[in-house]
């Protein structure tokens, strides 16, 4: 088989009816049908360069295993993180994500923790991470029958350059008048428990089965690690911000790919013999864990976000709700 190397990622666009049609801002894109989702690592994405052009990222997860999503993943056969881009014009359902034991009794192999960076917010842009203080699973189950459940939901204001992190089991929705960085475990569980009337399915039972009344998600307030690039660590992932000017040169640990996704400008990764790699605002390269050295290389200027798995014991980040 050939050697791995840095895959450039073509997004998967999402239509939802809470979306946009124009997607100018990341991407040179207006499209007729409103997109919620832009999906750039997941197992149907396909890759745009070299000898694996056309084959799909699940395909390699399970052709190269420990060589591509590295030691530290859960499953040798499956890429670790799933990263979009959110845009949302409207208010997105409310909704509960399982954690890995619910998951697992649903016959599913993750949970779903998650972590939104805001790219961009519109002035007054709210989500609602939980449950107000004191409402219990009973309450709120009344209040999805009566259709008022999002008067019992604690909605925060963000703004751009905000990081939530949003603990499985915990109640959430986005608000309209958002861009954001998704970045999650690799799963596609979603209880939707309340939608205001668009009559789309809900999953009532399950969902509230699920929910935690107590989680860590809110507003993070430290990163971890010391580390000023750090937006948030935690159990399933690390996310980093970084603005290029200068070339960077950067090490993989054989424990966990890295994801790199571009935010504004472009630029190119490096690797010594192999071919470069071109990626500008919207596209996503992943490096292989097995490919344990390589350079970002901006042109001109280059805003990443770079996507991996923690190493060693770590915990929930600090957070605040409000």
């Amino acid at each position: 088989m050939p050697d791995l190397y840095p895959f450039l990622l073509l997004p998967i666009f999402d239509e939802r009816p809470w979306g946009v049609r124009d997607l100018r801002p990341v991407y040179a894109k207006v499209v007729k049908e409103p997109v919620g989702e832009a999906w750039l690592t997941w197992s149907d994405s396909c890759i745009a360069n070299g000898p694996f052009t056309g084959r799909r990222l699940g395909e390699i997860a399970q052709d190269y295993r420990r060589e591509l999503v590295g030691s530290a993943a859960v499953f040798e056969d499956r890429f670790p993180l799933l990263v979009k881009f959110l845009f949302s014009a409207d208010k997105l359902s409310v909704q509960v994500h399982p954690d890995d034991a619910g998951a697992q009794r649903a016959g599913q192999p993750y949970g779903k923790t998650e972590c939104w960076y805001v790219l961009r917010a519109d002035p007054g842009a709210q989500v609602a991470l939980g449950l107000k203080s004191g409402t219990t699973v009973e309450e709120f189950e009344k209040s999805i029958r009566e259709e008022r459940a999002e008067q019992l939901l604690n909605w925060i204001n963000v703004s751009t350059g905000d990081m939530l992190y949003v603990a499985a089991g915990t109640v959430h929705t986005i608000g309209g008048g958002m861009i954001l960085v998704e970045t999650q475990q690799s799963s596609d569980i979603t209880y939707r428990l309340y939608d205001y009337g668009r009559e789309r399915e809900l999953h009532i039972k399950d969902g509230l089965a699920a929910v935690k009344l107590q989680t860590r998600a809110g507003k993070v307030v430290s990163g971890g690690g010391g580390d000023p690039n750090v937006l948030v660590r935690s159990p399933f992932f690390q996310v980093e911000k970084m603005k290029l000017r200068e070339p960077l040169q950067a090490t993989v640990s054989r424990e966990s790919p890295h994801i790199v996704v571009a935010i504004d400008g472009a630029g190119i990764i490096e690797c010594a013999g192999m071919e470069p790699v071109s990626f500008a605002k919207g596209e996503a390269v992943v490096v292989p864990a097995c490919v344990t050295e390589y350079a970002m290389r901006p042109q001109w200027e280059l805003k990443v976000m770079r996507m991996s798995l923690p190493t060693g014991n770590v915990a929930e980040p600090q957070t605040v709700l409000g």
